[in-house]
Order: structure tokens, then C-alpha cells, then sequence
């Protein structure tokens, strides 16, 4: 299945016969919150054929078999805590088939049923209410369903292009954009693009708008954000990574507050301490990393209110 495609989600019942005990195909598993989904007609938003790696090796790729995104189908976090990380979601293609297509189902044996499905979102499995819950999604369990991926590897670029995943114009762009940047890092005066680097010391500034979703917000410029950072290139714990730059000085609406997501490594709920913001269609492009180019996960960022200013609705 390649980008563009239209596809329709197989029926729940298709679904579960493809799945082991534990909710999985393959060990990635279909979570509760993708059953809304079936028996519905989407398009194709990516090939998930590569991934980035956020829970264990930062910064590096992971190879998935048969598996795509499909346009706007995000994580509403409701079988997982009320998780506000909006992931997007993956589907093997054992779970989709394409629109007037015939082709039959993957089957398992039938070793799954809703109550297990419902189960198999906790690792710890106590049904003592007291207890911390421990959850498994997707993301926590990626790892597992994918292989590493070196960035060096030629095949993976090629499917990129093969799958409708970038443009032409886009991947002769970026590669070139790559390798200027690894000639730039050889030393440590070379400045790669975008070039982000702190200069607030130790003790990085804040500042209270307490925006609220909806509003209207314009990112600072990359110069005023650089001044909040510190040399790890971040403010008060959270990173301002090269895929933020292409959105400083846009317009854009405020989409949540973000208070809790799931930990990818333990799995535990994690409260975020002070106030962090996603904005609306402000995701990671995947062009602009170091070693994890094309990955297509569309990770929201994450915002800091000192990185932006109230506009006034016009």
C-alpha cells in the first residue's frame, strides 16, 4: 500500500482473527481506540515501512513490515489513561484492504476477543485500583515490532520514493540538505541547517500567556527562542528540536494543553510539570534530524509559552 491509496478498515471481528493472546500482529498491537475505525474508508497517509526510535535508541530508525498511517487517524488515548500524546496511528495491512478489493483476511486462529483486547492495554495487568497501571500501546511496543534500520541503508530511501512517502523535488532537496549537514558537523564551528544553539546559560527564563486551545499564537523567530535555551538546546527539561524551526514567525491556533502522556520506556503515566502546548498541524516533518530523514510519524511538538505570542483575532 503506498501514499494516496484508499483503503477501507476491516471488520472488528476480521480484526481479532488476526491477532495472538496479547492484542498483537506481529507484536504491534491494535489498540481499543482503533475500533471506531472499522468497516471505514481512508486514505493512505504514509507507508510506515521506517520509524524513529523515541523510547530506547534517540535519534535512530527502526524498519516495520506492511505497516502504513492512514490520513488523520490519531490516538484519542482513551483505553490508555486519557494519554493526550495524539500518536499517529499504525495499521498493518492485514487490518485494511483496498476500496472493491477481495483479497481475504490474515487469521491468526482466533486467539483474541474484546476483553482481551481491552487486557492487553496494561502490562502489569493488577486489578488492584490502588496499584500505578503500566500501559501498552503502540508506541511502547515498537521496538519490538520493528528492527533497526541504519541511516546509511540505500533500500529505505528507495522505498521512500517508491511508496509516494516524498515527492522527488522533496528527496533531491533533503539529501543534498543531509549531506551539506554532515560535512558541517565534521567540525565544531561548522553550522549545520537550521542552525539552533543556546545562549541563556544555565538559568533559562519563562513566561505565563495561559493560552488556551483555540487561540491564536505566532512562533517567535528561531533568534528570540535561541535566547530562552541553554546549551542543550533546551527550557526547563523540554528540547527545541531543528523540526520546530520551519514554523517560527507562522500563525497558528493553540490545539491542547498537554498534562499527561504515557512514558514509552516504563509505560507509567507521566504528568507534565508546568505548561506545555501543541498547536494545530505542527508535527515533525522529518526532514531536517540528524539520522532519522523521511521518518513520516508526524510527531506533534511540543511548545513552551515563552516560544510564542498572542494574536489578536482579526
Amino acid at each position: 500500500m503506498r501514499a494516496g491509496d484508499w483503503v477501507e478498515v476491516r471488520s472488528a471481528a476480521e480484526i481479532l482473527a488476526t491477532l495472538d493472546e496479547r492484542g498483537g500482529l506481529d507484536a504491534l498491537p491494535f489498540m481499543p481506540e482503533m475500533l471506531q475505525y472499522c468497516g471505514k474508508r481512508f486514505q493512505v497517509y504514509k507507508s510506515a515501512h521506517k520509524t524513529c526510535d523515541t523510547s530506547q535508541n534517540l535519534g535512530t530508525l527502526r524498519e516495520l513490515p506492511r505497516t502504513v498511517h492512514l490520513a488523520g487517524l490519531r490516538c484519542d488515548g482513551s483505553a490508555h489513561g486519557g494519554c493526550q500524546a495524539a500518536c499517529l496511528l499504525f495499521w498493518k495491512e492485514a487490518w485494511l484492504k483496498p476500496v472493491n478489493g477481495s483479497e481475504a483476511p490474515h487469521r491468526n486462529g482466533s486467539k483474541c476477543d474484546l476483553d482481551r483486547l481491552t487486557r492487553a492495554t496494561r502490562r502489569n495487568g493488577s486489578d488492584d485500583p490502588a496499584a500505578e497501571p503500566e500501559y501498552r500501546c503502540q508506541i511502547t511496543e515498537l521496538n519490538a515490532a520493528s528492527t533497526p534500520l541504519p541511516w546509511w541503508r540505500p533500500r529505505s530511501y528507495v522505498r521512500d520514493l517508491l511508496s509516494r512517502n516524498v515527492r522527488l523535488f522533496d528527496f533531491i532537496r533533503f539529501i543534498l540538505l543531509a549531506a551539506y549537514n554532515s560535512i558541517m558537523r565534521l567540525h565544531w564551528r561548522g553550522r549545520p541547517y537550521p542552525y539552533v544553539r543556546g545562549t541563556a546559560g544555565k538559568e533559562t527564563p519563562s513566561v505565563t500567556l495561559n493560552l488556551q486551545p483555540g487561540e491564536l499564537v505566532r512562533v517567535r523567530s528561531r533568534e528570540e527562542i535561541m535566547r530562552t535555551l541553554n546549551v542543550h538546546d533546551r527550557n526547563r527539561g523540554l528540547s527545541f528540536d531543528p523540526e520546530m524551526v520551519p514554523y517560527c514567525g507562522k500563525t497558528v491556533r493553540v490545539l491542547r494543553r498537554v498534562e499527561r502522556i504515557v512514558n514509552e520506556r516504563t509505560g507509567r503515566m507521566t504528568k507534565i510539570p508546568g505548561v506545555c502546548l501543541m498547536l494545530e498541524d505542527v508535527i515533525c516533518g522529518g526532514c531536517l534530524s540528524s539520522r532519522r530523514l523521511f521518518c513520516p510519524r508526524a510527531i506533534y511538538s511540543y511548545w513552551h509559552e515563552i516560544w510564542l505570542e498572542r494574536v489578536a483575532e482579526q
